[in-house]
């Protein structure tokens, strides 16, 4: 346990954390952003999932990790386009829309591996960007500034969406359709449109946290997620609907993470326990939630459809 105290392997555990957070945060930002609007997603697990295996297939082909990620985001886009058209143009309950979303991508991403690639072929990996000068801050520029493009993106993306949902009249009319859509609707507001977009965007940033998962270990298997995508669902309510709440949430649960598996690598958690430690990081977010259930005020038009009739 005393090694574990030392400051390189403090500051690898720290840098490992964010490194570990940074799909949750994407997702979990994008989660927010549909639910502030009225929606509720329980497919990101899914879209995640098709998105990590295209952003994985295509870099295998072509060996650009940029044009994995955008494929990512293109194929999340793709799936909020289908998911819009459910949920919103035929007004399906968005529970079971969800469900539908998450098993379609587990499927078919699934069957399109076993197709076109067989078996688990590592591809290239997303480079760390150190950052000139911060960087070279002792302790704390190896552990905060040493990560790839999508860490820093992911983290870029709390302060601008914040702002985005705070200060713009697209982000005001997002959570206007959220807490209220016939007041909105009154006031000449598209609940439609507006929930649509909120829709693309959410999937857009669960699309590029697939790719950020997968480029980020360099290899794909089925189910390569394992539930991620419904840890950031969940991490919306931890957060309180807020994206700076999310992102606490989600350094969280990344850096329990790493710490699980730095204490397995270690020998500190027996080999016997490693899968019950394994289960940390979701259990202290289970607890989280009921410590934060009836404190926390969901949008009130959340899963809500919306019909002028």
């Amino acid at each position: 346990m005393s090694d574990f105290f030392t400051m390189s392997i403090l500051v690898a555990t720290v840098a490992s954390g964010i490194r570990l957070a940074t799909p949750y945060l994407l997702a979990g930002l994008g989660e927010t952003v549909g639910q502030k609007s009225g929606v509720l997603n329980l497919g990101v697990d899914g879209v995640m999932q098709l998105s990590a295996f295209f952003a994985y297939w295509t870099v295998l082909e072509t060996d650009n990790l940029f044009l994995g990620s955008i494929v990512g985001v293109v194929v999340g886009i793709v799936m909020g386009v289908v998911y819009a058209v459910v949920t919103v143009v035929f007004q399906a309950q968005q529970g079971i829309s969800g469900i539908g979303i998450f098993l379609f991508g587990l499927g078919f991403s699934d069957l399109m591996f076993r197709r076109q690639v067989g078996t688990p072929r590592p591809a290239n990996q997303l480079p760390e960007l150190p950052i000139p000068i911060l960087s070279d801050i002792p302790v704390v520029g190896e552990a905060l500034f040493e990560h790839s493009a999508l860490t820093y993106l992911a983290f870029a993306m709390v302060p601008l969406l914040a702002f985005m949902l705070r200060s713009t009249t697209f982000g005001m009319n997002i959570r206007a359709v959220g807490e209220n859509p016939q007041a909105a609707d009154s006031l000449g507001v598209s609940v439609a449109w507006t929930r649509t977009f909120a829709i693309l965007i959410g999937n857009a940033m669960a699309g590029l946290a697939g790719a950020a998962l997968v480029l980020e270990l360099g290899i794909f298997q089925p189910n390569l997620t394992a539930g991620l995508g419904f840890i950031a669902v969940a991490l919306v309510y931890f957060g309180a609907w807020r994206p700076a709440g999310v992102m606490s949430g989600a350094l969280l649960y990344g850096l329990v993470a790493a710490v699980v598996l730095q204490w397995k690598a270690q020998g500190i958690i027996p080999r016997g326990a490693s899968d019950i430690a394994a289960m940390a990081p979701a259990v202290l977010t289970i607890l989280a939630l009921v410590i934060l259930a009836g404190r926390v005020q969901a949008p009130s038009a959340l899963t809500r459809p919306f019909s002028r009739h």
